[in-house]
């Protein structure tokens, strides 16, 4: 399996450098330069992204502001900070808002690539929280979606609208509801923004001829069928 690595550097020289290496172990590598660039390409990458890579400092919006708007997306996808922050109180920080891993500049390559081996051996044998709907599979643990036994790739956020959809499956849920719940209470756009999410989600992950899973509740929101 290829794993897909999402690189948040501004320093071109560092990105640049770990990109070369990390390429060089069989990787898929995305950049961004800022931070409003990474939520970008981290919900919109295809395949999605598997792990962040991230720095503190970086333009339009810190890295710390970065990785809990990443967690809310998809709380599942690891996050390695890689940061000349070397103060016991910012480790902690980012420990706390949900980084699984600290790495301080100056650092080797070696380390990186250890620190990453680790992260996706726990990732591969941690227990997977699979659901299976009619012709649908999804597990949340390994970020895959199948439908009639073909994977299909999901954005971040496509993943975890549905995602959402499958915990609260056979329950109305109004689209106010899913705005906070998926794009977060500081989210600012409208909620039409979901009805776009679903077209976008019916479009993958239905069948031809096939009532469609998620069923529009007209006045209130959608529902996932629970029947299957």
């Amino acid at each position: 399996m290829t794993y897909h690595v999402l690189i948040v550097e501004d320093e071109p020289s560092i990105s640049d450098y770990v990109k070369k290496e990390l390429v060089f172990e069989d990787y898929q590598v995305s950049t961004a330069f800022d931070g409003l660039a990474a939520l970008e390409v981290f919900e919109q990458a295809k395949p999605a992204v598997d792990v962040v890579l991230l720095d503190w400092m970086i333009p339009k919006l810190d890295g710390l502001t970065v990785l809990r708007r990443m967690k809310k997306i998809q709380p599942n996808t690891p996050i390695i900070f890689l940061t000349a922050r070397d103060y016991i109180g910012d480790k902690v920080a980012g420990l706390d808002a949900g980084a699984d891993d600290y790495i301080t500049k100056p650092f080797e390559i070696e380390e990186l690539l250890a620190r990453l081996r680790l992260i996706f051996r726990k990732w591969s044998t941690s227990c997977s929280k699979v659901y299976e709907l009619d012709y649908l599979k999804v597990d949340l643990t390994a970020h895959t979606t199948e439908v009639a036994g073909k994977i299909v790739n999901l954005t971040q956020r496509e993943f975890a609208l549905l995602s959402y959809f499958l915990e609260h499956r056979g329950i109305v849920v109004s689209r106010a509801d899913i705005l906070d719940d998926v794009w977060g209470m500081d989210f600012d756009g409208q909620e039409n923004t979901v009805d776009a999410y679903v077209r976008y989600l019916r479009a993958k992950i239905d069948l031809p001829n096939h009532k469609s899973l998620i069923e529009t509740v007209r006045g209130v929101g959608y529902r996932l069928n629970d029947e299957g």
